[in-house]
């Protein structure tokens, strides 16, 4: 008599990476560095808080909580250090034309009492609380760029820190609760997209238009 023996081979574990593009699993760590980059900019991004959704996603993806969250930091502290750098080059000038008058006086309050604080709550704090009108007045109003640098480095990396942390926690339930938009989540993040570079434009071009009315202006003053 033949016995014959069946082995079946393991089931590979399931993943959830149909749930995500694979184009933006593959794209995830510059995706994350250019979003948060421009987070941190005089660009405005359409969606509040598109950093840290990122993060958490794409770690709930089994994506790296490290990396992802020091590309984010990295991106972060360089569209940051720009806007502190384009509010001490333009002054105060530079508040009256990119924050509003709602923000402006409070900001500058807080700014001038302690502005090492003020940096860290508003880089650390969740929408709906504006990053860039801090970062502009901690330029324009002679934050130093050692004392800017340090807080915003340790506030910023404290929130995209608990951007992973809740990516690794939460994992299972948050990618759960996108499978009910598993139809729709292409439509989802291509418009997600869509908006980010339709907003980076058009902040370069007001940004430039901005740039070249200030020097009409200054040259009418002149003469």
């Amino acid at each position: 008599m033949r016995v014959q023996v069946c082995v079946s081979s393991p089931r590979p574990p399931a993943t959830h990476k149909a749930l995500i593009p694979t184009w933006l699993v593959h794209l995830g760590v510059f995706g994350v560095f250019g979003v948060s980059l421009l987070d941190a900019s005089i660009i405005p991004l359409p969606v509040p808080g598109s950093t840290d959704l990122l993060i958490v996603l794409l770690v709930a993806n089994q994506g790296s909580p490290w990396l992802l969250a020091g590309a984010a930091l990295l991106g972060s502290m360089v569209g940051g250090y720009l806007t502190w750098g384009a509010g001490k080059k333009g002054g105060e000038a530079m508040l009256q034309r990119y924050v509003p008058k709602r923000y402006l006086k409070p900001v500058t309050r807080w700014m001038k009492r302690n502005g090492v604080i003020t940096v860290a709550l508003a880089a650390v704090l969740p929408p709906p609380i504006p990053l860039l009108p801090f970062l502009l007045s901690a330029g324009a109003l002679g934050l130093r760029r050692r004392s800017f640098l340090s807080s915003f480095f340790f506030a910023r990396g404290a929130r995209y820190a608990l951007d992973a942390w809740l990516g690794v926690t939460y994992g299972r339930r948050i990618l759960h609760a996108w499978s009910k938009y598993q139809r729709w989540s292409d439509v989802i993040i291509w418009s997600f997209l869509g908006l980010v570079v339709a907003a980076a434009m058009f902040g370069i071009w007001k940004f430039k238009h901005d740039k070249r009315r200030f020097k009409l202006n200054e040259r009418a003053e002149a003469a």
